[in-house]
């Protein structure tokens, strides 16, 4: 009979994905054959019911298949997987990146392996190289967070902020170039701390600028989101004057109310997200936004619901992530008086619609402009804003293709070629 690969289902964020690719190399490794990996996320209780609704259905599918559970909400309630009887392991954060966890699984293991998160000091040593399409990769500088958000779970399934030294992000990104990646997107979990914990604390800025530099090769350099209360000068420099920085910022804001703002805990006010949307677009007037947006936080008036809703157009946000709000057991949000759920999803609602409005905005003001599109696919590429753009004949995957933008087709620019 043949021995099946590791099966991968992955959950959540980017970096969830980056670490599934990292989890891939070391499960084969070990020969963690005819075995399923689920790698949760814990961002909402919704996350979490989907991950388990997904171990039901693939064990199921898989009756002979031992199922092994990781990822952030393995980490924070590994007892509420360890209780499901299609569960054989639960693996946390800091396990799954670890060649012993799995070389240990080969032979059986441990059912639980979570250790404490937060007495972890170093990031995952396991580099992969090309995680991504073949246009784009992605490379994980930063890992964990120090802030105490009362709405979110994540540091105590991430840990502690960590960051990877800029030589060993450097070095991998010139392995990424030597292979024919046009585009590498720097990731974590909060991305401006990174170089806290680093000797000198270098900010990211300086991590961005030392890429620019000693990668000559590399055609565009893309940060995931960030903290724009965090943002350094030496970024707000490189946005200014580095174009293979790429002008589109996705940033964390989650609300636009001041005292929502307080009561979530976080370190900006209304005022501060719309002076640097303003600061940096003056910098770079070909700039985009997106933004995490939550709709109905416990408390959120309706006055307070249109603060945020105003903010959209304020700080002249493109791309909108919109969350509508979510208790997560053992935060401090959760026992604070909520709104009721239908008002949650009204809100979430007219939060999207008005981001649909920017994003059309936004596809309509490209039409003429000539753009430098990156291809996905032979008929997909994306501009460095990052709409995307179809085109009516095939392009190299991977290459940057010059266009004029024609048209616009939904969601969608329309290529020249």
């Amino acid at each position: 009979m043949d021995r099946k690969a590791p099966q991968f289902s992955n959950h959540g964020c980017r970096l969830n994905a980056y670490e599934t690719e990292a989890m891939k190399e070391l499960a084969t490794q070990a020969g963690l054959d005819d075995a399923i990996i689920i790698n949760t996320c814990a961002v909402t209780a919704e996350a979490v019911r989907k991950a388990r609704q997904d171990i039901r259905k693939r064990s199921r599918d898989n009756p002979n298949a031992r199922i092994i559970v990781t990822g952030c909400a393995a980490q924070t309630e590994p007892e509420t997987f360890a209780n499901m009887a299609e569960v054989s392991h639960v693996i946390g954060n800091t396990e799954k990146m670890q060649a012993a966890t799995w070389a240990g699984l080969a032979l059986g293991g441990e059912a639980v392996q979570v250790d404490d998160i937060m007495s972890v000091t170093e990031t995952a040593g396991h580099l992969i190289d090309g995680f991504g399409t073949r246009s784009r990769a992605y490379v994980q500088v930063q890992n964990g967070c120090d802030h105490r958000c009362t709405f979110c779970i994540i540091p105590y399934g991430r840990g502690n902020s960590r960051s990877v030294p800029a030589g060993v992000v450097v070095d991998q990104i010139k392995r990424l170039v030597d292979k024919g990646y046009n585009e590498v997107v720097l990731t974590g979990v909060d991305l401006t701390s990174w170089g806290d914990d680093l000797p000198g604390t270098p900010p990211l800025g300086d991590l961005v600028r030392r890429i620019l530099k000693l990668v000559p090769d590399l055609p565009r350099l893309r940060i995931s989101s960030i903290d724009s209360i965090e943002v350094d000068p030496a970024l707000m420099e490189a946005i200014a004057t580095e174009p293979r920085l790429m002008p589109h910022l996705h940033l964390s804001l989650q609300a636009g109310d001041n005292m929502i703002l307080k009561r979530m805990k976080r370190r900006h006010l209304r005022e501060d997200a719309i002076r640097f949307a303003q600061e940096a677009r003056a910098l770079r007037p070909d700039l985009t936004f997106g933004a995490d947006i939550i709709a109905g936080f416990p408390t959120e008036t309706d006055a307070m619901f249109e603060n945020s809703l105003k903010l959209v157009e304020e700080c002249d946000l493109t791309w909108l992530h919109v969350f509508p709000y979510s208790p997560r057991q053992g935060t401090p949000a959760a026992r604070m008086p909520a709104v009721p759920g239908p008002q949650i999803k009204e809100r979430a609602a007219r939060l999207r619609a008005a981001g649909e409005a920017q994003v059309q905005k936004h596809l309509a003001a490209q039409v003429g402009l000539r753009h430098a599109v990156l291809m996905e696919s032979p008929r997909m590429g994306r501009t460095a804003q990052f709409a995307e753009v179809t085109f009516q004949t095939d392009q190299a995957e991977g290459q940057i293709v010059q266009t004029e933008i024609t048209g616009v087709a939904e969601h969608q620019l329309l290529a020249g070629l």
